[in-house]
């Protein structure tokens, strides 16, 4: 099973994620697949990520959610070492330990549109870690923006 998809230059521009210095992780995920998170019946959202065999890479590395709201994320450790998940949340980031052949779910709250970043932060994983993007669509609600020009947009 690859986890490198093959043209998803149109993708990554619809959301944002195709521009260094635009605001976001810019080009550092490169490979990997990206996954949307699904919605439940009460307006949760749901997903699961997996780290791959010997490939030190989530997958989807980037997961795009809909709207801000409350967050499931199952975390499935396919790898033959240990490894971790950090993730943000509203409040407090959530940390959940995976052990080779483990799978975990974390609940986190991302309540405002923008790219937040999760990864395994134990080792080095050759160099760079596994790293991910949550994009969080929509836009901010008029209540919170702040008294300033107009920004471009991707």
């Amino acid at each position: 099973m690859g986890t490198l998809t093959p043209d998803r230059s149109a993708e990554l521009h619809e959301i944002g994620l195709d521009q260094q210095n635009h605001a976001t992780l810019g080009r550092l995920l490169t490979t990997g697949n990206i996954g949307y998170a699904e919605e439940g019946d009460g307006g949760g959202m749901h997903a699961q990520v997996r780290v791959v065999l010997d490939q030190l890479i989530w997958d989807p590395s980037i997961l795009v959610l809909p709207h801000g709201g409350d967050l499931d994320i199952e975390f499935v450790n396919d790898d033959q070492n240990t490894h971790c998940a950090l993730v943000p949340s509203n409040g407090d980031s959530q940390w959940i330990w995976l052990p080779n052949y483990s799978r975990g779910t974390v609940h986190v709250n991302l309540d405002g549109p923008g790219y937040y970043w999760f990864s395994s932060n134990v080792g080095n994983d050759e160099g760079r870690g596994l790293i991910g993007a949550i994009v969080v669509k929509g836009d901010v609600p008029e209540s919170a923006r702040l008294d300033r020009p107009q920004q471009p947009r991707p």
